[in-house]
């Protein structure tokens, strides 16, 4: 890939001496802190971007239309592995001194959906891959098991995310997932990115799994029984309580999918409309079915 280099990138014309190479000869050292100035312009955008969730929040809230914040926690290996942190008990719980991949009975994958508005979650537990697929089947889920009742009358929906992993704004089969629930539900779904980051805005990572992750804090996760007890023993910042379903379907990942060598159903067509402000980070995906599931 062809970079552009700046002159003021090097530290001292090739043909001179470094400053300090000078003051080592004199017997003293110096040190220097070289720092890199940050383009104002992806600043800028950065907080745009920003401005632009804040504001559709608002407007979405105001409407009475759902807005959810999603994202995928930290795999977790099931089995009697170390867990971090502190937990008191009447007897010690022995675990295994390594937590290999290969020692491990399986994988956890939770995957989060925060409503911002009434401040619930609902936790997925993926049993395979972490793949588009699997984050717009999870969102999906929790729409036919909360969503569809508490905003029966809703048109629009708003999903906060990252712009990375899953549902990252690159993803193509992420848009496809969207679209496929957009042609089901009938509902105009907004997605807001953040930009590379800012995630740390992103709700659903302290409201939910801050919770989730000190709950559970010093408990060995030896079985999925366990990991979803202590995702629906666990209590939001706001209070309210968490959901939990767990999904052991096998979501194949691309690479798995071309080696099977299986024929792969065409993806349906994306009716997708983009933002003024960042327009790949901020997009609204616009059902081409009218029944709604």
């Amino acid at each position: 890939m062809d970079t552009e280099v700046d002159a003021h990138d090097f530290p001292h014309p090739p043909d001179q001496p470094h400053q300090g190479m000078e003051d080592a000869s004199r017997g003293e050292v110096s040190t220097s802190i070289q720092s890199k100035a940050v383009d104002a312009k992806v600043v800028a955008r950065s907080e745009q971007a920003v401005l632009e969730h804040q504001q559709a929040e608002d407007s979405f809230a105001q409407r009475g239309q759902p807005v959810i914040s999603v994202d995928a926690k930290k795999r977790e290996l099931v089995g009697l592995f170390k867990n971090q942190g502190r937990e008191w008990r009447k007897a010690p719980v022995d675990v295994d001194m390594y937590d290999f991949p290969s020692d491990a009975d399986g994988v956890a994958i939770p995957y989060g959906i925060y409503d911002v508005t009434r401040g619930d979650g609902f936790v997925v537990v993926g049993t395979s891959h972490n793949t588009p697929a699997f984050a717009a089947n999870a969102m999906y889920t929790w729409w036919r098991r909360v969503g569809h009742t508490r905003y029966a009358t809703a048109k629009g929906l708003l999903i906060l995310a990252d712009s990375g992993s899953s549902n990252g704004a690159r993803a193509g089969d992420w848009k496809h997932g969207l679209q496929e629930i957009a042609n089901k539900t009938g509902l105009r779904i907004t997605v807001a990115h953040y930009p590379t980051g800012a995630s740390k805005w992103n709700p659903v990572e302290h409201r939910l799994f801050g919770p989730i992750s000190i709950n559970w804090a010093g408990e060995p996760l030896v079985d999925y029984n366990t990991i979803c007890q202590r995702i629906r023993h666990t209590r939001t910042r706001s209070g309210a309580c968490c959901r939990v379903a767990l999904d052991r379907r096998t979501w194949p990942t691309k690479a798995e999918r071309a080696a099977s060598g299986k024929t792969v159903a065409e993806p349906l067509p994306v009716k997708i409309r983009h933002g003024r402000i960042v327009p790949r980070l901020n997009y609204t995906i616009v059902p081409t079915s009218s029944h709604r599931k």
